[in-house]
């Protein structure tokens, strides 16, 4: 829904989504868009804390920074709708892929330097490449194919857990990300008829929150499944009565 608007930021360069330009603020693009990766923050926030606190492997505060990372380049490329800051989004969604690769692999990878050097160029690579050429559908497919990736993976660990709460997260993070899916095709597909409605449902707004809570719930069931492999006997408690995170109990010897 490009309109072409002047603003503080300049015309529009980049990827436009279905929400109107510039209605709340001549420095906000997409108002709604842009606002909705703050709980993105606050739940990676969240998770990095309790990560730092127990003292969990470097990892998983590097995926918490990135998943905060991923959320103010997403604020900052709506805010703008400018090509650099979209690619500026687009990159670290392709690095934070790589990283959940790593961490659901790197387990049962034998050469433990192999993995992360062909990770780290391949990301580099990418990041190169993607700011020289300005993908559109194939940077989709890409990221898809990348997200594939982590399913059987994802699948391997569910059903090799017995804990009923360890299995509602990996639920959960399932339930989300096909709500935050069909709230992404609802925004793109259906733009032109969303356009003559008296209200707009804001669907890719949507798909921010429920992918900050979708990555949440990732991330503390890696966390659970990753304690049961170093005999942390983890458990998932609740913060505030809503959000889960794991408590763990390392041995002495640790």
């Amino acid at each position: 829904m490009g309109d072409g608007l002047s603003s503080f930021w300049g015309p529009v360069t980049s990827t436009d989504w279905c929400e109107k330009n510039y209605v709340h603020s001549s420095y906000i693009a997409e108002f709604y868009n842009t606002i909705s990766n703050i709980p993105g923050i606050l739940l990676a926030l969240i998770g990095l804390i309790n990560a730092l606190r127990q003292r969990f492997e470097k990892r998983f505060s590097i995926l918490h920074i990135s998943n905060m990372i991923l959320a103010i380049g997403s604020i900052i490329y709506h805010a703008t709708l400018q090509r650099m800051q979209q690619q500026g989004d687009e990159t670290p969604m392709v690095w934070e892929m790589l990283l959940y690769i790593y961490i659901l692999y790197s387990p049962d990878w034998h050469y433990r330097s192999t993995m992360p050097t062909f990770l780290f160029f391949y990301g580099a690579g990418f990041a190169i490449l993607h700011a020289l050429f300005r993908f559109g559908i194939v940077f989709k497919i890409h990221y898809i194919i990348l997200s594939l990736l982590c399913i059987p993976r994802m699948y391997k660990y569910y059903i090799h857990t017995t804990d009923v709460s360890a299995k509602w997260l990996a639920k959960l993070y399932l339930v989300t990300i096909l709500l935050a899916s069909i709230c992404w095709l609802f925004d793109r597909l259906l733009c032109k008829e969303i356009s003559f409605w008296y209200f707009n449902p804001q669907g890719h707004a949507f798909w921010h929150v429920l992918m900050g809570f979708n990555s949440y719930f990732a991330n503390t069931f890696l966390m659970f499944c990753r304690a049961q492999q170093r005999g942390w006997d983890p458990k998932v408690v609740h913060f505030l009565v809503i959000f889960p995170y794991v408590k763990i109990q390392k041995p002495k010897s640790q």
